[in-house]
């Protein structure tokens, strides 16, 4: 598998958002945890799928367990992130030298991240505050919440100011080499659904595009299955923050509780928009990952 960074063909150019979603994984048993996923990220060059779990009854100390797994969405090992935060979402920087990063959110104060860390996968370990550096690169922000573009080496921070969220993003290598005050972009976040009070669920970073997902799990009352859910996705500009495209899902809609968490972008066998979708009962959850492909543009005819 070839490392992203090399397939420039489709950065400038977004998946469109009303194309029919692919089912990729489906009612996957395999997470450490009997929790929902929250958010997760792909390590392509390694065949890797990564995925950020709350532990039961961790919430609100934001104890999170990392998964591993293969491209069959099958584990291959796990570690633990007590105190770091909700996981909505995360990031995987592979560098020049062929170490893997990861890249969540960290220092917890009543579930949600005040700044942002990086480490290495170890199998089994349990990682705590006091073992990374938490960067805090928006100061007085709090639920700080990271993403990576591996295709254009960038890295955005969700996070809130006065209780409002926004995006800020900044060249990767710059930002990890302590460089957070010359950033790319800074906009708030906007027309992630119709109704805004319904859940945030999570977002990805893909060259000038940044994509949302918002939805609620099914509700006999409010979200009935019948109705196939009220899941969104968006698409914003980086350069401007505005909202380009905003289109309802359908994926998995016969799944069970299908609560839509986290956004990825997946390179191989071509670009893709990847979104969790959680179901099961509480206690002995699943995850289903749909994905949405890039569809090139017409060409434009010269007669």
């Amino acid at each position: 598998m070839g490392d992203p960074r090399a397939d420039r063909t489709t950065v400038d150019e977004p998946v469109d958002l009303t194309t029919p979603s692919e089912r990729w994984l489906w009612k996957k048993d395999t997470l450490r945890e009997p929790t929902i996923l929250q958010s997760f990220a792909f390590d392509e060059v390694n065949g890797h799928l990564y995925v950020l779990q709350v532990t039961e009854g961790g919430g609100e100390a934001g104890d999170l367990c990392l998964t591993r797994l293969d491209q069959d969405g099958d584990r291959l090992g796990h570690m633990y992130l007590p105190g770091f935060g909700h996981g909505v979402s995360m990031g995987v920087q592979n560098a020049s030298d062929g170490t893997v990063w990861i890249w969540t959110e960290a220092d917890a104060v009543h579930g949600y991240g005040q700044g942002v860390t990086r480490f290495r996968f170890v199998d089994g370990a349990t990682r705590t505050r006091a073992q990374v550096h938490v960067r805090r690169p928006v100061p007085g922000s709090t639920h700080n919440q990271p993403a990576v573009c591996m295709a254009t080496r960038r890295i955005a921070v969700r996070h809130r100011v006065d209780g409002v969220p926004r995006y800020r993003v900044w060249d990767l290598d710059a930002f990890v080499a302590g460089d957070d005050t010359t950033h790319l972009a800074d906009f708030p976040q906007t027309g992630a659904h119709p109704d805004p009070a319904v859940p945030f669920q999570g977002y990805a970073l893909h060259g000038d595009h940044l994509y949302q997902l918002a939805g609620a799990a099914y509700d006999d009352i409010a979200n009935p299955p019948s109705g196939h859910g009220n899941t969104y996705v968006s698409r914003l500009d980086v350069r401007t923050g505005a909202l380009v495209q905003r289109a309802r899902t359908e994926a998995g809609y016969s799944l069970d509780h299908r609560e839509p968490e986290g956004l990825a972008v997946r390179h191989a066998g071509g670009l893709r928009l990847c979104i969790g979708l959680a179901s099961g009962e509480r206690g002995a959850r699943r995850f289903s990952v749909y994905c949405k492909p890039f569809t090139p543009p017409a060409p434009v005819s010269r007669t």
